[in-house]
């Protein structure tokens, strides 16, 4: 395994040398020293994936290898693994878990025609030359087959619940930082960024701070370029005592909290390109500990809360609407159990790591075989 190094990962520890080797879990990892955060400005990040890309490729060229596997974004990541696929005769497999250059120009964060033009020429060049593609997402699978590619060469595979780490309990989180043991809790656990829309969270407290309702408590676990924006206008409009900040946690950690709350949160930027392109981790954690779901935009994963009844889809913009949700979810305790429940069972049967796992299995050992 190939990697970099991402700020909040036990993998970011300093070394000398431009690599790191490391063992784990009997897997060899060579870790690159290019440092790669949320908290990084768009220009800085290009700039880490385009230094990554030309590292990555030096070293996958000396390598033995039956198999490329490349996992995006960024989309260049993509380069170093159909070059070295290329230069080493053996059959490359790309993994889209959000499509850019898409997702990055519906956000408006490149505007230059040029560079639009570029970047989605890149895409083609890279599903062109990979034997197989996974597509995390029906909106991944639809625009990958609309560039050309062959849809029977898309496996569309999303994200996997553990559920045998993360699993439903009872008991109470006593601990201080997450606000008060009796209070109402809907956490939102990822990165604070310009496409998770958390404003939408405080545009929700305010209502109910006017509302004058009390017990509720939003707990944000994560980190990202508009955290201290957004702890800021907490402070700003008063509603620090509707709302928790938490940095980063281990998973193993994350699991023991995650079934303690009363609601996991599902939440998007209105970008209607968006709505069907993106296969969140966090959903899975959320359904496999038992969490009921508030999701607060269209698209796959509300026709899936809606079809199994696991949680409530409100519209998107609506501070309302977000409001009424979680009020009728804090008086409606055993309803919303039985809808944790539910996401629980979806869980088991749909999304668990074992069935998920087979069908990625399924996907590399076809790949290895057609070439």
């Amino acid at each position: 395994m190939v990697c970099g190094a991402y700020d909040v990962s036990d993998l970011s520890a300093n070394s000398k040398g431009v690599t790191c080797h490391l063992n784990i879990d009997g897997i060899e990892v060579i870790r690159i020293a290019e440092p790669y955060g949320n908290k990084m400005s768009f220009g800085r990040r290009v700039l880490a994936f385009i230094r990554f890309a030309k590292r990555a490729e030096k070293i996958l060229r000396r390598l033995n290898a039956d198999l490329i596997f490349a996992t995006s974004p960024p989309l260049t990541v993509g380069i170093p693994g159909m070059k070295a696929a290329r230069h080493l005769g053996v059959p490359f497999v790309f993994e889209v878990r959000d499509r850019w250059p898409e997702g990055a120009i519906a956000m408006g964060a490149i505007k230059n025609p040029l560079l639009i033009w570029y970047l989605e020429r890149l895409e083609k060049k890279i599903y062109r030359a990979a034997d197989r593609i996974i597509a995390l997402s029906p909106g991944a699978e639809e625009g990958i087959s609309s560039t050309g590619y062959p849809r029977n060469k898309i496996a569309m595979i999303p994200n996997a619940s553990d559920i045998d780490l993360f699993q439903p309990c009872v008991g109470t989180l006593t601990d201080p930082c997450f606000g008060d043991p009796g209070d109402f809790r809907l956490v939102f656990t990822g990165a604070h960024g310009f496409t998770n829309g958390l404003d939408a969270v405080l545009d929700a407290a305010t209502v109910l701070k006017k509302r004058g309702e009390k017990g509720i408590r939003f707990v944000f676990i994560g980190e990202g370029i508009l955290r201290e924006s957004l702890i800021e206008r907490s402070k700003r409009e008063g509603l620090d005592t509707m709302t928790c900040w938490i940095p980063p946690i281990p998973k193993e950690e994350l699991a023991r909290i995650l079934p303690l709350m009363n609601v996991g949160l599902m939440l998007l930027k209105n970008i209607p390109s968006l709505y069907y392109g993106t296969s969140p981790n966090k959903f899975f954690d959320y359904i496999a500990s038992g969490l009921p779901v508030i999701n607060n935009y269209p698209g796959w994963l509300a026709n899936l809360i809606r079809a199994h009844q696991c949680g409530i889809v409100v519209p998107p913009d609506d501070p309302a609407a977000f409001a009424d949700a979680v009020v009728w979810m804090r008086d409606h305790a055993q309803e919303i159990k039985e809808m944790g429940m539910r996401g629980r069972r979806l869980a088991e049967t749909e999304f668990s790591r074992d069935k998920i796992a087979a069908r990625f299995v399924e996907t590399i050992e076809a790949a290895g075989k057609k070439h």
